[in-house]
C-alpha cells in the first residue's frame, strides 16, 4: 500500500478523533498547549495501537468485535456526550474543565479508534507493512487532534457552557452516525 493510500486511511480514521478533540478544546478554560499535546497523544496513540492489535490478533478477534463494535462505540459516545451536556448545565462558566478528565479522554480514545482495529485486520489480509502504516495513522491523528483542540479552544473561550453543550451533542451524534452506518451497510 502506498504512502498516499496510508495517509488517506489515516485521515479517514482520524476524523472522529478530530471532532472529539474539538469538543475537548471547546471545554478548556485557558489556552492549554500541554493539554492539546496530551489529547493528541491519547488519540494518536490509540489510533496507532488499534490497527497494530487488529493486525496481530487477526480475523477471529475482528469478527467478535465486528458484531458489537458499533454498539460499544455508540454507548461510549452517547455516555460521554451526555456527561458533557450535563456538566454544561451544572458547572458555572468560570469553572468548566479546569483540568483534563483522563477517564473521559480514555473512553473517547477507545471509542474513536475501534474502526482502526478492523482496518488492522484488513492490513493483515492485504499484507501491508504494519509498522509504517501504524506510524502514518498515529502521526496523522496526532496532528489533526492537536489542531482540533486548538481550534475548539479558540472557538470556545467566549461561550464555554454553550460550547460544552454543543460538544456533548456532537459526540452523541457521532455515536448515532456509527450505528446508522452499520445499519446502512447491512443492506
Amino acid at each position: 500500500m502506498s504512502f498516499t493510500s496510508l495517509f488517506l486511511v489515516g485521515i479517514g480514521l482520524s476524523m472522529d478523533a478530530f471532532a472529539a478533540a474539538i469538543c475537548q478544546g471547546l471545554s478548556m478554560g485557558q489556552s492549554r498547549f500541554k493539554h492539546g499535546l496530551i489529547v493528541a497523544l491519547f488519540f494518536g496513540g490509540f489510533q496507532g495501537l488499534m490497527p497494530w492489535i487488529g493486525y496481530h490478533l487477526g480475523t477471529h478477534f475482528a469478527q467478535a468485535v465486528g458484531q458489537v463494535g458499533h454498539w460499544i462505540s455508540f454507548a461510549l459516545m452517547v455516555y460521554l456526550g451526555a456527561k458533557m451536556m450535563l456538566e454544561s448545565r451544572l458547572a458555572p462558566d468560570d469553572t468548566l474543565c479546569p483540568q483534563l478528565d483522563y477517564a473521559q479522554l480514555l473512553g473517547l480514545s477507545i471509542a474513536t479508534s475501534l474502526d482502526a482495529l478492523a482496518v488492522g485486520v484488513t492490513f493483515a489480509f492485504l499484507q501491508v507493512a504494519i509498522l509504517p502504516a501504524v506510524v502514518i495513522i498515529a502521526l496523522t491523528t496526532f496532528i489533526l487532534s492537536f489542531l482540533g483542540v486548538m481550534l475548539g479552544h479558540s472557538l470556545g473561550t467566549a461561550y464555554r457552557q454553550k460550547a460544552l453543550l454543543t460538544g456533548g451533542l456532537v459526540l452523541i451524534l457521532l455515536g448515532c452516525q456509527i450505528v446508522l452506518e452499520r445499519f446502512l451497510n447491512m443492506k
